[in-house]
């Protein structure tokens, strides 16, 4: 088919109370995440794409062409769906800064992918071949369905940022395929790993066809039916016990559990579904009240990768899986753009800047897969030419034998911009802070430009330059953080008023050259947890800004570890002055307790050595880039119990 003419983003919903802007509409030019960009193109795609051949994972598609997957197959049964994650960050970036050699790239791997591909469609290395397993005769942990899913996003990648190519046909054979085989009448399943659904919804919105929508719709409303067998982890992991639309919290599996709620928003979205939609926002609000960690991460338990209960947020046992924090960063743009709500930023802001940015090391080419706030081990240098079998490391890995992450922020590095700014009929609307040009078309008025400049997160000023102007009213609406208390908002006459969280708006026939400057505060804080959250009770954590710190045992004396320490609440922080977000607290380091039994009558107690100091707290994105460390982000008040 003739695919109608589209724009360079990922999301583009045809309703919503905010329109996204593309990447030919954003372009970074400085700073925090221009650097992290930079280094993704340069760096991450290059590593990653030697990974995955390394890993034999591209080989996987010759060896099922060739008939011999069965013997020959290499990594996990998802290791197609990094493949094509990887396709994606380079058809964006391709794009991004018109690279016809990523194009090569692109089109010799996607040469070999399209030797699997049978006659009707069907795609995976692991299934169906001779002497594998049947197709779909393993929904529960098969991931076909999810592998589509990645696949399909990558085609659009490919169509919207490059023009239409064999990945973009390939991704839509397969889409076929899944219409045909669990559309009505067909296999009234889905599959344990939610993907499929916000991939099939962005594949009607690039190419018209009802279709596909209509199953992602399918799959949403079949969620939650126990059409999947039951597993020791219980059907919540697989999202397969409660329907989406019944549902009051987010649970079981994180990532699962969040690309299921953006595939929903998506069907609601374009399907006007209230119900659908407000269903999401009740197990949103419930998840970010409940169940998140002060970084954005999701998820408390290592052994299934799922949300704990209620308040269970243990900060040495979080999970915080990468590809969650990414995951709960796409399901807040969606209800962002839905509802123009800012509560949605806020917490992508919080994640970006906490997970996502704390993944990946300065060089571009290692990586955390999991993100606790609370590291006991010290660990060791991994080996730079060896995969790391273990999520859980303690210092960033090169590769893992589960490499879900590494591609996955690859792919939201490459298109960041979409973050960045929406607009609507009456103007423009700035989210995400960073050194930027932004220029878009407003309906009725004509096109705007403004360019964005700012130290942020380590700095709080941010000046905001009008380079086109349509000559008529439009409104300028700045997000203000929950945080950012006391903020305020200098408009082009000079004059400087306070804003409240939330959106500022401006609205007047701007000129090419005014400025408006928003100044939000940067004064480091305590924070404390919600008292039913047992694991931090006794303890608080130091933000500032949007980032959130801790303390590595490198700022130690005397080779300690960060469990010797104590904080006193009654001195607050105060900024280290060092321009890195870093801030300095008052404390104690503590002497050894040794004794045979760590427990003891709490009149007896015995009372360390103390010694009085100054602590260090950097942020928690820059964790382990200085060797191995023990590290902590809640941090024990002087006088409370200790865990």
């Amino acid at each position: 088919m003739a695919l109608p003419p589209s724009r360079p983003a990922p999301l583009l919903p045809s309703r919503g109370r905010l329109r996204p802007l593309g990447l030919d509409e954003v372009r970074l030019t400085g700073g925090f995440w221009a650097h992290r960009q930079h280094v993704n193109s340069t760096a991450t795609l290059e590593h990653a794409l030697a990974w995955v051949r390394k890993s034999g994972w591209i080989d996987n598609f010759r060896a099922a062409a060739e008939g011999r997957a069965d013997r020959d197959r290499r990594g996990p049964i998802f290791a197609d769906s990094d493949v094509y994650k990887l396709l994606e960050a380079m058809a964006w970036e391709a794009g991004r800064r018109d690279d016809p050699e990523l194009d090569s790239v692109i089109d010799e791997i996607t040469a070999v992918i399209a030797t699997a591909q049978t006659g009707d469609g069907y795609l995976h290395t692991g299934f169906g071949g001779p002497r594998q397993p049947a197709r779909y005769s393993d929904l529960e942990w098969g991931h076909e369905l999810y592998c589509y899913g990645h696949l399909i996003q990558a085609g659009i990648a490919q169509a919207r940022a490059r023009g239409e190519g064999e990945l973009t046909r390939i991704a839509l054979r397969a889409a076929d395929h899944v219409c045909e085989v669990f559309g009505p009448g067909g296999i009234e399943r889905v599959c344990g790993h939610p993907e499929i659904e916000p991939a099939l919804a962005e594949l009607t919105r690039l190419t018209g066809d009802s279709r596909y929508l209509a199953q992602a719709a399918l799959f949403v409303d079949r969620r939650g039916r126990r059409t999947l067998a039951d597993i020791p982890f219980g059907r919540p992991y697989f999202q397969d016990d409660i329907p989406v639309r019944e549902a009051d919290v987010l649970r079981g599996h994180a990532v699962r559990a969040l690309y299921l709620a953006a595939g929903a928003v998506d069907v609601a979205v374009e399907q006007n579904d209230d119900e659908l939609l407000d269903a999401v926002v009740r197990q949103w609000e419930a998840t970010v009240a409940r169940r998140t960690h002060l970084t954005g991460g999701m998820g408390s338990h290592h052994t299934d990768e799922s949300f704990g209960d209620d308040f269970v947020l243990p900060p040495d046992r979080a999970y915080a899986e990468t590809c969650a924090g990414i995951a709960s960063v796409m399901l807040s743009q969606r209800l962002l753009l839905a509802t123009g709500d800012a509560r949605y930023a806020d917490l992508a802001e919080r994640t970006l800047f906490n997970v996502v940015a704390a993944s990946t090391g300065e060089d571009g080419r290692s990586f955390f897969y999991a993100n606790p706030l609370h590291q006991r081990r010290r660990g060791s240098e991994p080996d730079t030419q060896a995969e790391s079998p273990r999520a859980d490391s303690s210092m960033r890995a090169p590769w893992f034998a589960v490499s879900c992450c590494p591609t996955n922020v690859a792919r939201t590095l490459a298109t960041f911009g979409t973050y960045l700014a929406t607009r609507d009929d009456a103007g423009l609307q700035i989210h995400q802070y960073a050194d930027a040009d932004i220029h878009t078309e407003l309906a009725g008025s004509g096109r705007v430009g403004v360019e964005m400049r700012t130290r942020y997160p380590y700095d709080g000023e941010v000046t905001l330059r009008v380079t086109r102007a349509p000559g008529s009213p439009w409104t300028l609406t700045l997000r203000v953080p929950a945080w950012a208390t006391g903020a305020e908002m200098t408009d082009p006459s000079g004059e400087r008023h306070g804003v409240r969280p939330g959106a500022a708006e401006l609205t007047r026939a701007f000129a090419p050259g005014d400025e408006i400057r928003l100044h939000l505060p940067m004064t480091p804080r305590w924070t404390t947890a919600d008292a039913r959250a047992d694991a931090l009770r006794g303890q608080i954590a130091a933000e500032r800004g949007p980032l959130v710190l801790c303390l590595e045992s490198v700022d130690l004396p005397d080779d300690r570890d960060v469990d010797t320490v104590v904080v006193d609440p009654s001195v607050p922080p105060r900024d280290a002055a060092r321009g890195d977000g870093s801030v300095v607290v008052a404390g104690a380091l503590t002497g050894p307790t040794d004794r045979p039994w760590p427990y003891t009558d709490v009149h007896e107690a015995p009372k360390p050595a103390r010694t009085g100091a100054e602590l260090l707290l950097t942020p928690y994105f820059a964790r382990a880039n200085r060797g191995p460390s023990t590290m902590r982000v809640w941090l024990p008040v002087d006088g409370a119990p200790r865990d």
